[in-house]
């Protein structure tokens, strides 16, 4: 337990590597509390404060709430012109 490694320990691919992933990680939470703000209640399924909070959770939370957190809109069945 004691082989903790400082941020000047890792390598340059490391850090870039935690780089990456945490860019990606703020970026995902960032659009999906963008969409939640954005969207009527009536569009998303349960409390919006709640899927606030389940957004905060680390990758898992902004994909479950895109995946099972929205409405679909009610699609047309005509063509468009």
């Amino acid at each position: 337990m004691g082989d903790h490694r400082r941020w000047r320990d890792l390598t340059a691919r490391q850090r870039t590597g935690i780089g990456a992933a945490a860019s990606v990680q703020l970026l995902l939470a960032a659009a999906a509390w963008w969409d939640l703000v954005r969207l009527p209640a009536g569009r998303v399924r349960g409390p919006k404060w709640l899927w606030a909070l389940v957004i905060a959770v680390n990758y898992v939370g902004p994909v479950v709430y895109f995946a099972c957190g929205r409405v679909p809109r009610a699609t047309t069945t005509g063509q468009r012109a």
